[in-house]
């Protein structure tokens, strides 16, 4: 362990010489943010092979808040596929249920003999799984061997995929399933292990459970669902995924076909009608393939155009890009309202003192830029929770009842640059119809986390002309009721000193192999660079171990913030003494 912090401490500096050379970047981003202010009005929003791939129609649109709402009308809408469905995901797990609550449909509830058995049913249908080849970072998250456990039992109409095209340091992250070309679902909620839960995170909920019976914390996500060519647009992205993995591409074209009925759930509301959705990716640069930011640029056009609030839901909050347009917007006099919405701490300790971190520094960067008062850092409480955490997962943004942005991608660097994420948007314009769907979307979200109606929040925005008015009139004692509570969290000097800046953890470019091995075997030790790339090797192996012993030992117990911090301590004081180096080598 000490051999790990010491590595951390020496790539801290390499790292922060290379984090100056991303001011020219955000330089260029302040410059972005002035033009848009300049011409905003006189361009429509979504500009395709700019912020969006494609603009497409849809007859029917719905937000989908939480995995029972989510996972159930897929369920319904699955049964209903007659040629095609595609799973696009980070993660799969066959044994996870869908509806654990139980569905009157007469197939099984795991996930895994739910498809089996569909695809056995239906003669004409075929699946495609295509899952992310994950790092052995998550394998102890992970179904093991999902190859195996899926292709064992397949039936030979469900094809199964792992994904590995993508550069080092990068993941398969778009979450999509489409279903005859026809729906499409988009968000950011995987078919996997400890998703499922209700709008009420109910502490003692217990349903909440995952395939080996161990009970999981709250977790809070939001999905969409729309139909129409848009949703035929999600099918084009999944075959081009298949192509692009598989070398292989499908010429089976569902919308084509004539089929017996509309794949759209019956027991779900349709939200929206007659909509145009935008559609905006992330694709790092591999193989030959130019990048695509567009979701980045998406976000800074999003932020730039905001008059009067901007609402937020992130599982993490580290971009640097996104944080310093934020701060911008923070500063302008006419600025809107930002409110922020995460969980209360990172999942584990360690993303707690890597990315946790980092979105500390940029919650006071916030905080300095807050000169009028309105940036609000918020998580949901739920009494009787104790230690645990409503875990908010969700990736979306809502920008003055006029945009709604929902999909895979995070609010971090990676997400911006180096993994592959799928977002949808809708802009409502001048429409009032949509710009009044949107704003109940969002009201309906700060109800659910404020244990009140949606009426309520209605009635506290108008009358005192602001979302954060509404938010701190309707928060109530977290010991009794549901609410938000703010957030304001501090690094230690130490513990800062420690982690490297966002650009070792969350970098904003792919991380080339040589770049990896410079960060933790420096060239200048003359060591060949076969031997560089073993040592680097040796040095994963021993993180895998020590993972496992964390995950299966108490070793847990005494590897937490507390002792990474009096490690530090002790480094530093070698150091001083000048036999730290040594040490750490």
């Amino acid at each position: 362990m000490a051999l790990l912090i010491g590595i951390c401490h020496e790539a801290y500096h390499r790292a922060a010489r290379r984090a100056w050379s991303l001011q020219t970047e955000r330089h260029f981003d302040a410059e972005h943010f002035e033009r848009h202010m300049n011409h905003a009005k006189d361009e429509p929003f979504f500009q395709p092979g700019r912020n969006c791939a494609s603009v497409r129609h849809a007859g029917r649109f719905s937000l989908l808040v939480d995995g029972a709402d989510y996972f159930r009308v897929l369920r319904e809408a699955l049964t209903r596929a007659e040629r095609t469905v595609f799973i696009l995901g980070w993660d799969i797990d066959s044994r996870m249920k869908l509806t654990p609550e139980g569905a009157d449909d007469g197939y099984p509830e795991a996930l895994g003999d739910f498809l089996h058995a569909l695809a056995g049913n239906k003669r004409r249908l075929r699946i495609y799984i295509l899952a992310w080849d994950f790092a052995m970072l998550y394998a102890f998250e992970r179904e093991w061997l999902p190859v195996y456990k899926m292709g064992w039992r397949t039936h030979r109409r469900i094809a199964f995929q792992m994904d590995r095209k993508h550069p080092l340091g990068g993941s398969q992250h778009q979450k999509l399933v489409v279903i005859d070309d026809r729906l499409a679902f988009v968000g950011g909620l995987d078919l996997t292990r400890s998703r499922w839960d209700t709008t009420a995170h109910a502490p003692d909920e217990p349903l909440r459970r995952d395939a080996n019976g161990a009970s999981y914390q709250p977790f809070h996500d939001v999905h969409t669902m729309f139909d129409g060519d848009a949703a035929r647009e999600i099918g084009v992205l999944a075959r081009e995924r298949w192509a692009r993995s598989c070398g292989k591409r499908l010429a089976i074209r569902s919308h084509r076909a004539m089929l017996r009925q509309d794949p759209w759930p019956p027991s779900r509301r349709v939200d929206l009608e007659d909509v145009d959705i935008a559609i905006s990716l992330t694709e790092p640069d591999y193989l030959g393939r130019e990048p695509v930011q567009q979701i980045r640029t998406q976000y800074l056009d999003a932020i730039a155009r905001a008059r009067r609030s901007i609402y937020i839901e992130n599982q993490y909050f580290t971009s640097g890009t996104i944080g310093a347009a934020l701060a911008d917007s923070l500063a302008r006099e006419d600025g809107p309202d930002l409110a922020i919405v995460v969980p209360r701490n990172q999942s584990g300790w360690l993303q707690e003192v890597t990315m946790g971190v980092l979105r500390a520094r940029l919650h006071r960067l916030l905080k300095s830029a807050d000169a009028h008062g309105r940036y609000r850092l918020l998580c949901p409480s739920v009494p009787k929770l104790g230690e645990e955490i409503v875990n908010v997962h969700s990736k979306l943004m809502i920008v003055d009842d006029e945009l709604l942005i929902v999909g895979s991608a995070n609010l971090n660097n990676r997400s911006m640059v180096l993994d592959s994420e799928c977002n949808v948007s809708i802009d409502a314009g001048a429409d009032v119809r949509i710009r009044r769907a949107i704003a109940t979307m969002r009201d309906a979200l700060l109800a659910e986390h404020l244990g009140c109606e949606i009426a309520d929040v209605v009635r506290e925005r108008q009358a005192r002309n602001g979302m954060n008015a509404a938010i701190q009139a309707l928060s109530r004692d977290r010991e009794e009721h549901r609410t938000m509570v703010p957030l304001d969290p501090q690094v230690s000097t130490e513990l800062d000193q420690l982690i490297p800046p966002e650009a070792l953890i969350d970098p904003e470019t792919p991380i080339a192999a040589d770049e990896l091995v410079d960060q933790f075997v420096p060239a200048e030790k003359t060591r060949p660079l076969i031997g560089r790339f073993a040592l680097l090797g040796a040095l994963a192996l021993m993180i895998v171990v020590v993972a496992g012993l964390w995950h299966w030992t108490p070793l847990g117990d005494y590897v937490n913030l507390k002792s990474l911090t009096n490690a530090t301590r002790h480094i530093d004081s070698l150091r001083s003494r000048r036999c730290g180096s040594s040490f750490v080598m």
